[in-house]
């Protein structure tokens, strides 16, 4: 058992709790969940799923995030991350000031990160801006955060300027790739306040481009958004309005309109495994295999990593959600990434599958998923609120272990 001033998702919800005056037996009476779960989550005996931890703050009428305790300020501070959130903010805040946008591009320096070799003064082509856009999305698939956030800030600002210039459909794409990559960035750091934005931002830049694909992704993200709050209902919705916006496509056999509306469905799978709809998971999960068939693998079709080896991980994440722990790590043997997959989306297949062995006994095999996902992608496993939670699922199960073994042994006489 936990030590009552360690800090996990238990703690927090004790804490607010009893802020909120009620008691165990009071909180429980507003959850899909036991009162027993309840308080074996707060002493530390049980873990935190997701699902138990959102249906928490709805009760509480807090953020998800007050119960995760993200973003971690200590972490992000030691890894000098914290002071690359602001300018990104402020990058963000320019969309629609040329002028301000302008100061802002001449006085950034992107290539002290290494990506470009320029001066931000604007006077680079909307080619050379869209490669440096998808150079810093792939830095982030590849968990180069720093590196990316430092580069960031002055791209958005030079590309903003440019669109407003010379709007183009291919510039308006480039600055909602870079909005995208900000979601992206704030998302794994746990600024969702931030993440937010930046996709009203990427709307903003799919409107003024003209693409409806691109739209229908910005509404997958945002019910990926809802569905870590755990508002079933309206993730949902926002993937019917994705599947409708994408069906305004000129060509829907497209492939990138095939990747898109396979992407779609995937994301209703894991939110309908949150609302335990077993039946909705699995048509959902064949539908977007369909696609996957026609398109194989796609991994650079608006950020998103389309095909077979998704459609497998997120079977497993779907049966994890559903605390299907065994059929899950039964799916996970039969999943092969591919070796070009990006290192952000590996690392999240074994963050799922060590909560899948934690919660069926497997500590050791747990703890192998764990480091294996750490040494992928160090930075995002270590702001993932579900490795930490993991982690703190298995330091309390070892502690368990020597009183279990002592019991055991006086009852056998020994």
């Amino acid at each position: 058992m936990r030590g009552p001033h360690e800090e996990h998702a238990g703690v927090r919800i004790a804490h607010q709790r009893k802020l909120a005056g009620l008691t165990q037996r009071g909180l429980a009476a507003r959850l899909p969940y036991s009162y027993s779960l309840l308080r074996q989550v707060e002493e530390g005996r049980k873990n935190a799923s997701p699902d138990l931890v959102s249906a928490v703050a709805r009760a509480l009428r807090i953020d998800v995030t007050v119960l995760t305790g993200q973003p971690y300020v200590t972490e992000l501070q030691q890894d000098r991350l914290a002071a690359l959130i602001r300018p990104i903010r402020e990058a963000l805040d320019l969309y629609d000031l040329e002028d301000a946008a302008r100061e802002a591009a001449t006085a950034g320096d992107p290539a002290s990160d290494g990506t470009a070799e320029h001066s931000s003064g604007g006077t680079r082509t909307a080619e050379e801006l869209a490669a440096e856009a998808d150079e810093l999305c792939r830095m982030v698939r590849a968990t180069h955060l720093s590196r990316a956030a430092h580069a960031l800030p002055a791209l958005i600002a030079e590309v903003t300027v440019a669109a407003h210039r010379a709007p183009s459909t291919a510039l308006w794409r480039t600055l909602a790739s870079a909005y995208r990559t900000a979601h992206d960035i704030a998302t794994k750091l746990g600024f969702y306040d931030l993440a937010t934005i930046a996709l009203d931002r990427l709307g903003w830049a799919a409107e003024r481009g003209s693409d409806p694909l691109l739209a229908a992704v910005r509404q997958y993200m945002r019910a990926l958004a809802y569905f870590r709050e755990g508002e079933h209902s309206i993730g949902l919705r926002l993937i019917e309005a994705g599947r409708a916006v994408a069906g305004q496509a000129r060509d829907q056999d497209d492939h990138i309109s095939l990747v898109v509306r396979g992407q779609l469905h995937l994301g209703a799978s894991v939110i309908s495994a949150r609302a335990h709809d077993a039946d909705a998971v699995s048509a959902h999960l064949r539908e977007a295999l369909a696609y996957a068939t026609r398109t194989g693998e796609a991994g650079r079709v608006h950020w998103l990593s389309f095909g077979p080896a998704n459609v497998a991980v997120h079977e497993v994440s779907a049966h994890v959600e559903m605390r299907r722990y065994g059929k899950a790590l039964e799916k996970s043997r039969a999943v092969r990434l591919p070796h070009d997959w990006p290192l952000s989306r590996r690392a999240h297949f074994y963050i799922d599958r060590a909560r899948a062995e934690m919660e069926t006994g497997r500590s050791d095999a747990a703890l192998t998923s764990l480091m294996a996902a750490r040494k992928l992608a160090p930075q995002q496993t270590r702001y993932h609120p579900g490795a930490r939670e993991t982690i703190n699922g298995l330091v309390a199960q070892r502690r368990r272990t020597p009183d279990s073994l002592d019991n055991m042994a006086a009852w056998l006489g020994l």
